[in-house]
């Protein structure tokens, strides 16, 4: 595997990348990109200009995932969004993915990459819970109840820094999540 600037890559990679945003998210955030149209739209706009996006592939130049980043505060980049393949998934793609992005915002200047993570499909233990007045002690003792991207970044070094409540209705959060690059 190798990583390379989808910026460079072509039409047929951009294809590609469009195709694994509704393939990953379609399990359990089946209304991010439900079409490939919307999927093709996001990956445009990942490649607007003062943007980062990278993907991986493999020996043969098979998209195996991406990662796009954007600025959005000084010294502040997001992470938006990260997709691996469901066939490549476990395999390190990701970890990758976040690492190269890390160094590419660093070399911007910036300092902290951000990121949000929904939980749409009850797979943590702050879905279906009303997390008004205060959330802190839900985010305090939050459980991964079903495989939920937010222990994959905390691995990667990010940390909860919030949610945004009822983000995608009411009992469906917002995980907001930072590291410092």
């Amino acid at each position: 595997m190798h990583i390379v600037d989808l910026h460079n890559a072509g039409a047929r990679a951009i294809d590609r990348a469009a195709e694994a945003l509704v393939e990953g998210f379609a399990a359990h955030w089946p209304t991010a990109w439900p079409d490939i149209e919307s999927a093709r739209a996001e990956v445009a706009e990942a490649l607007e200009g003062g943007k980062v996006c990278r993907a991986a592939v493999d020996d043969h130049n098979v998209l195996l995932g991406w990662v796009g980043g954007m600025p959005s505060y000084a010294m502040v980049w997001e992470l938006h969004p990260l997709v691996v393949r469901p066939q490549s998934q476990g395999r390190g793609v990701g970890r990758a993915l976040v690492e190269d992005l890390v160094v590419a915002v660093r070399a911007r200047g910036g300092l902290t990459l951000t990121l949000g993570s929904d939980d749409e499909d009850d797979m943590t233990s702050l879905s279906g819970v009303d997390l008004y007045p205060d959330p802190w002690p839900h985010i305090a003792s939050i459980r991964n109840l079903r495989r939920h991207p937010y222990a994959f970044y905390q691995r990667c070094g990010f940390v909860i820094t919030g949610v945004v409540p009822d983000a995608n209705g009411p009992g469906r959060p917002d995980i907001l999540m930072a590291r410092r690059v």
